[in-house]
């Protein structure tokens, strides 16, 4: 083994360069921080190598493809011949999405002068830890601060092992060909994406989703908009169904499951598991350090990302909360600035949720259940996009936007959007919400005409009363 031998002094170090660690790195830098950044795989981390980027890139593929395929009597396009090169697909995914996003947040830490890392930290104690590089180099740094950032992997079930025709996420994502035939095992944000995005380019795919609900965290009659279009599409779904083995056949994987008691199977090219994930902070040290942890090995911190050693911090899915890259950023600024002093603490209040299903899901805030649940004397309304003209024009009216709003004072505290490009239209009401906007604020906002954002402006005169579209 070959050690440094003296400790390399560090001021502030974030192990994990995903969402959380790199954008915690370049506030604590922007803070006058002497910062480094240790990372042992990919910058950029899960999200941006093999998670939120990577997938959405196939989400477009496959509607590009789908549309392309089918035609559309309703613009008076039709097409023929149409072929996908699905190895172009995946070059373009990694070298002109992945790749650029990857290299430019190494710039961005470089143009900050934050120190890269390269290898795998193990905390030694709370002003010391150790950096395994390749073979046996070695090198031990001391630090004032840490911030971790780790993130997560994806959860494996019993009798479903991955390797060969039982893949995770990143398996999923970068398959060599689209398979004839695909299961999915788990019919949340992931499954219900990647399941979608498979079925446009041309798989022939079954869900099977435990609960009692298709994507469980949104709201049943968002969800069933989504439902509706994979029914559609020929996706097979079934709820209540509990995966029990895959049985490798060698060019097919057969999976065994059972709904209400009954024994089924049912045999693919391959199958995704996609229950979940679990945090990646096993191995790391932080037992020894006296970190305090849940029985689900999440970190337990403050409201500032500080655990029980003063010193060390903890953001993104290693800590309580949905597994969200955009939490992970948000907790990450918030512990960069607890560091230097700033009066800093997170506030949950609008944690966007966003499905990049067909057609999109969002939710920002409060549901109208939550609210009530919480004391609140709430309504609320739905605006159907079928009363919006872009949305008409698009040939996508499927879905809605709805608010909720206190009654009197009509301050809105929650929003939910079903419908085409329902990730980018809520940014406005996740503001409102933000800054305690009435729903008379919104409607008094001039909108541009034609655009989707004019349904949350009519949202917003249903709320008060006085619609005019519908």
């Amino acid at each position: 083994m070959v050690v440094g031998a003296f400790a390399i002094e560090l001021d502030t170090v974030v192990v994990g360069s995903g969402p959380g660690g790199y954008v915690a790195a370049i506030r604590a830098a922007q803070l006058g921080q002497k910062v480094a950044i240790i990372e042992r795989e990919n910058i950029g981390g899960v999200c941006l190598n093999v998670g939120c980027i990577p997938s959405k890139a196939l989400i477009s593929a496959g509607h590009a493809y789908h549309n392309a395929q089918a035609g559309n009597e309703v613009f008076g396009v039709k097409s023929s011949g149409v072929e996908l090169d699905f190895k172009r697909t995946q070059e373009w995914k990694n070298n002109e999405v992945v790749n650029t996003l990857t290299s430019g947040i190494e710039m961005l830490l470089k143009k900050n002068k934050v120190e890269i890392i390269r290898g795998e930290a193990y905390f030694n104690n709370d002003k010391e830890l150790t950096v395994m590089g390749e073979g046996d180099d070695h090198q031990l740094y001391s630090f004032n601060h840490a911030i971790i950032a780790t993130g997560s992997t994806p959860i494996q079930i019993p009798g479903f092992k991955f390797g060969g025709r039982v893949i995770d996420s990143t398996g999923a994502l970068n398959l060599e060909e689209v398979p004839e035939k695909l299961v999915v095992i788990g019919g949340g944000v992931i499954g219900s994406e990647l399941g979608m995005a498979y079925s446009n380019l041309g798989s022939e795919v079954t869900i099977l989703e435990g609960s009692p609900q298709l994507l469980p965290t949104f709201e049943k009659d968002m969800v069933k908009v989504v439902e509706k279009k994979m029914k559609e599409r020929g996706i097979e779904t079934q709820t209540n169904a509990m995966a029990q083995e895959a049985v490798d056949n060698g060019d097919s994987v057969t999976v065994k499951y059972e709904v209400n008691g009954e024994a089924k199977e049912i045999t693919a090219d391959y199958v995704l598991v996609s229950v979940g994930r679990r945090p990646n902070t096993e191995e790391i040290g932080l037992e020894g350090l006296g970190v305090k942890m849940s029985d689900r090995g999440l970190v337990e911190v403050d409201n500032q990302g500080r655990t029980s050693v003063k010193n060390i911090f903890a953001i993104g899915d290693i800590v309580p909360g949905a597994a969200l890259a955009h939490k992970a950023s948000y907790e990450g600024k918030i512990a960069a600035e607890a560091i230097a002093g700033e009066p800093a603490a997170v506030d949950y209040k609008v944690m966007p949720s966003v499905a990049y299903t067909d057609p999109e899901l969002a939710s920002y805030g409060l549901t109208e259940k939550q609210a009530k649940e919480q004391g609140l004397d709430v309504h609320s309304a739905k605006f159907p996009l079928a009363g919006n003209g872009r949305a008409l024009s698009l040939d996508q009216k499927e879905g809605f936007v709805r608010l909720v709003a206190t009654k009197g004072d009509e301050v809105i505290v929650g929003a939910q959007m079903v419908g085409v490009n329902a990730s980018d239209v809520m940014a406005e009401l996740g503001l409102a919400i933000e800054a305690g906007m009435n729903a008379e604020d919104i409607a008094l906002t001039i909108h541009g005409h034609p655009t989707l954002s004019e349904s949350v402006m009519d949202t917003a005169e249903a709320i008060l009363g006085m619609p005019i579209h519908m």
